[in-house]
């Protein structure tokens, strides 16, 4: 099974709106390490924002799950952007990651311009993309027509309004047909 992820990142300090709270991420890291044990999975694809992403992608280390890791933008605008900007220390997880994805060659840099919304709602685009290239490699290996995929979404359950890339993520996932499956972060 390949699964495929995006969902929130931690909540930035004294957020009007709790959607992810940084005291649920060891509930959310439990809940995605089953999630990925129960399913077998045998490779994840996301991008390594704090929260949903970096959670997901620590469990697939710890398991042992390859990992392929989509970034908008070099890795060190990246970590500004997307990763130290909230609370916990998510800095040294997100180095730690990155230098063991590039270093497995499964680091992809889209070399985005701009830092808005079409530019994350492309980047989960291509993520969608790799982990159906990857459904799709798996299954000439195994000499099958089936292409396990899962799109899992890691989010309190529903759209904030328009431009959520989340909710973009699970309408372009449905659009091409792919299960999707949701870990609640409250």
């Amino acid at each position: 099974m390949i699964v495929t992820l995006a969902g929130r990142r931690i909540d930035p300090q004294n957020a009007p709106i709790a959607r992810f709270p940084l005291e649920k991420s060891t509930t959310v890291r439990g809940n995605i390490k089953q999630l990925l044990k129960d399913n077998q999975v045998t490779a994840l694809v996301s991008s390594a924002a704090c929260g949903a992403d970096l959670l997901a992608l620590e469990a697939a280390g710890q398991l042992g799950i390859r990992r392929r890791i989509i970034l908008s933008f070099e890795p060190d605008r990246f970590r500004n952007a997307s990763v130290t900007d909230r609370p916990g220390d998510w800095g040294t997880l997100y180095d730690r990651i990155i230098k063991e994805v590039e270093a497995a060659g499964d680091l992809v840099l889209l070399n985005e311009e701009k830092e808005d919304e079409a530019t994350f709602i492309r980047t989960n685009e291509v993520i969608l993309d790799e982990a159906q290239k990857l459904a799709h490699e798996a299954a000439l290996e195994a000499n099958t027509e089936t292409r396990d995929l899962l799109a899992v979404l890691v989010w309190e359950g529903k759209p904030r309004g328009s431009g959520d890339v989340t909710a973009a993520f699970r309408e372009e996932a449905r659009a091409r047909s792919i299960p999707t499956a949701e870990i609640l972060t409250q």
